[in-house]
């Protein structure tokens, strides 16, 4: 599985940021983003499993919405009311069913002023 993110950027505070993850491969059985501040260990933000349950981190309900667009292996991340506190590299994650593997795309950061 390979993973392609794009998004990100620099935001003022209370604005809004699309990241967005393509997926090839198969077998997927969820998408996510993580997200690593510096000095701060890697956390969840948002998680999509293809049976379109999500789980969101606390600090995000409400202000995020990960969601699946036109193909089956792509999500979207939509940030808004961006805090100073969202800055961080976002990771795009993916999960093949029964299996620990964990797939990993390249880091895009997003920085939020006050």
């Amino acid at each position: 599985v390979q993973l392609q993110a794009s998004g990100g950027g620099l935001v003022q505070a209370g604005g809004s940021l699309r990241l967005s993850c393509a997926a090839s491969g198969s077998g997927i059985s969820s998408m996510a983003w993580y997200r690593q501040a510096p000095g701060k260990e890697r956390e969840l933000v948002a998680r999509r499993f293809t049976s379109r349950a999500t789980t969101y981190a606390e600090s995000v309900k409400g202000r995020f919405t990960i969601s699946t667009i036109n193909a089956k292996n792509t999500v979207s991340l939509q940030m808004d009311s961006l805090e100073p506190e969202d800055t961080a590299v976002y990771y795009c994650n993916a999960r093949r069913a029964f299996s620990a593997t964990e797939y990993w795309g390249q880091g895009t950061l997003v920085t939020v002023s006050s």
